[in-house]
């Protein structure tokens, strides 16, 4: 069986995209997360809303992606993963400060082993990795 890299060539669906706000005004944002400077441009999506290194986020967006419109502000921590019909990969984040839950779709870039982890992590708190109980 032929290995796939997960984060790399992932289809990603058409979306309307709110372009006029103020996440055009910057090139790059600093991860409240690792702290990482990420860039505002990633492949496969027209803004980016999260962390291509550990997956987090800001709780910027309130209704329209990329409007920035949102007052909270807090930290969404990547929470799971989902995957929609055409195997495109949506990260799920829940918010540090007002407890949102939302979704970003994942870009092109991100990294496939904080998406995979992510996506084990029920399996790995059952006690059920690879067949052995803890």
């Amino acid at each position: 069986m032929a290995r796939r890299n997960i984060g790399a060539g992932r289809r990603q669906r058409g979306k309307p995209v709110h372009r006029d706000g103020p996440a055009r005004r910057g090139s790059s944002f600093r991860c409240v997360g690792c702290g990482l400077d990420v860039p505002m441009r990633a492949p496969g999506t027209a803004h980016r809303n999260h962390c291509p290194h550990c997956l987090c986020s800001r709780h910027v967006d309130r209704t329209v992606p990329g409007d920035r419109a949102s007052s909270c502000r807090g930290r969404m921590d990547p929470i799971s993963i989902t995957v929609r019909d055409g195997g495109e990969w949506v990260i799920i984040h829940s918010c540090a400060g007002c407890g949102w839950i939302g979704s970003n779709r994942s870009a092109g870039d991100d990294s496939s082993l904080a998406l995979v982890r992510i996506a084990v992590r029920p399996i790995a708190r059952s006690g059920l990795l690879f067949g052995h109980e803890r």
